[in-house]
């Protein structure tokens, strides 16, 4: 069974910074793209942030410049740092992944979320 493990979150001051990990546990043959999501209360899922295996980036525009995307492929952890946190910036956080099974499919996984609060 294929899971996600999130960590990190927590209640931060506005301007601060957080680092957010994630972690796939498994058997899988590859880990594909892997990416960060977010929900806040009332709004839809949107991306923050994706990876390719070969390390490259895709930001949504609001979080450029602002939050870094990174993975460790020997370790099948992605992890999210966020800097100059804003209090916009509250929401649940999930980490998503695609991998390729030794059966030869292409399946995703969503991990549980981590909720970041940034408040004052």
């Amino acid at each position: 069974q294929v899971q996600l493990v999130e960590s990190g979150g927590g209640l931060v001051q506005p301007g601060g910074s957080l680092r957010l990990s994630c972690s796939v546990s498994g058997s899988i043959l590859s880990l594909n793209d892997m990416g960060w999501y977010r929900q806040a209360p009332g709004k839809e899922r949107e991306l923050v942030a994706s990876i390719t295996s070969g390390g490259s980036t895709k930001y949504a525009d609001s979080m450029k410049g602002r939050f870094t995307i990174s993975r460790d492929n020997a370790k099948n952890t992605v992890y999210l740092q966020m800097n100059s946190l804003k209090p916009e910036d509250t929401a649940v956080y999930y980490c998503h992944a695609d991998y390729r099974t030794w059966y030869g499919q292409y399946l995703e996984r969503w991990g549980q979320g981590t909720l970041v609060t940034v408040s004052s």
